[in-house]
């Protein structure tokens, strides 16, 4: 009768049937236990749900934020709102296993109130980006985040290489947005900029993404000012800009909308951004 028993039980873990409950602390120091994996996902934040489908998980989710937009079929997925203020009504009805979402985000207590299960990541820097790939595999229980992360790896470092040698150390300007936001030096786009060889003005210390005095880069005379449409026009008409050596040589990237999410999602596009900068760097007349 024991032999029977424990070749059932052996036979319920060899065919998954039997899984031990697993915990999962996320960026906000909060533990949640699942008892299996889960199998209907709603993702809250594009970065996350682009990192989800490269990690082969993409036929779980159910539901998405309003700006997931990548890769083309999560187009198709039910918008929940955006990732601080996603409709609550509708993520419940979805019935969801988890709720992935940013840290920075209030709704994630109202949706643990109701019920839900919500584990939130949010990187903001390329330790953080591998960190939050690592985790979202293994609350999927799903296998490729280390291979994910050497590809990503990979591909910087490839972009670093197509970065002329007479630019290298060039000093740059990156707009996050027009208020002006700049990225700093802290950030995953100030650390892009130091792996393919350029200079960030933003100096250490300021946080990711500082609100900064235009002044700022007035007195740093950037070599090159990376940008995104919504702030190009308006560039020329700040007070003391039109001196700046970048605009005066022309050496302003405007990238599209389209290429402005790849630069600012961190996760396995991460090489696609390296190589726009890279090839900004390089040709910034490609990008007028």
């Amino acid at each position: 009768m024991k032999r029977l028993l424990l070749a059932f039980v052996l036979c319920l873990c060899c065919t998954g049937w039997a899984r031990a409950a697993y915990d999962i602390i996320d960026d906000s120091g909060y533990s949640t236990r699942f008892e299996t994996a889960p199998a209907r996902v709603i993702s809250l934040l594009p970065s996350l749900t682009e990192t989800l489908c490269a990690l082969g998980a993409c036929d779980r989710l159910v539901g998405v934020d309003r700006y997931s937009d990548w890769p083309p079929q999560v187009r198709a997925l039910p918008q929940l709102g955006g990732g601080l203020d996603p409709s609550i009504e509708a993520v419940v009805a979805l019935r969801p296993d988890v709720v992935f979402m940013g840290v920075s985000s209030r709704a994630s207590a109202r949706l643990r109130d109701l019920g839900l299960k919500v584990v939130t990541l949010e990187p903001h820097t390329l330790a953080g980006m591998r960190r939050v790939i690592r985790r979202l595999a293994a609350t999927l229980q799903v296998h490729g985040a280390t291979a994910l992360i050497a590809k990503i790896d990979a591909g910087i470092a490839a972009a670093a290489r197509l970065v002329p040698a007479d630019v290298r150390g060039e000093r740059v300007y990156f707009e996050v947005s027009p208020a002006p936001y700049a990225a700093g030096r802290d950030s995953f786009v100030g650390e892009l900029l130091h792996e393919i060889g350029l200079t960030n003005i933003i100096g250490a210390g300021l946080g990711p993404f500082p609100k900064i005095n235009p002044e700022l880069v007035v007195r740093a005379n950037p070599d090159l000012i990376m940008v995104s449409g919504e702030s190009a026009a308006e560039l020329a008409r700040r007070p003391g800009w039109s001196h700046i050596r970048a605009l005066q040589d022309g050496a302003v990237c405007i990238f599209n909308a389209a290429q402005r999410n790849i630069l600012v999602r961190p996760g396995p596009r991460t090489p696609e951004a390296a190589r726009l900068m890279a090839e900004c760097a390089a040709h910034p007349a490609a990008f007028r």
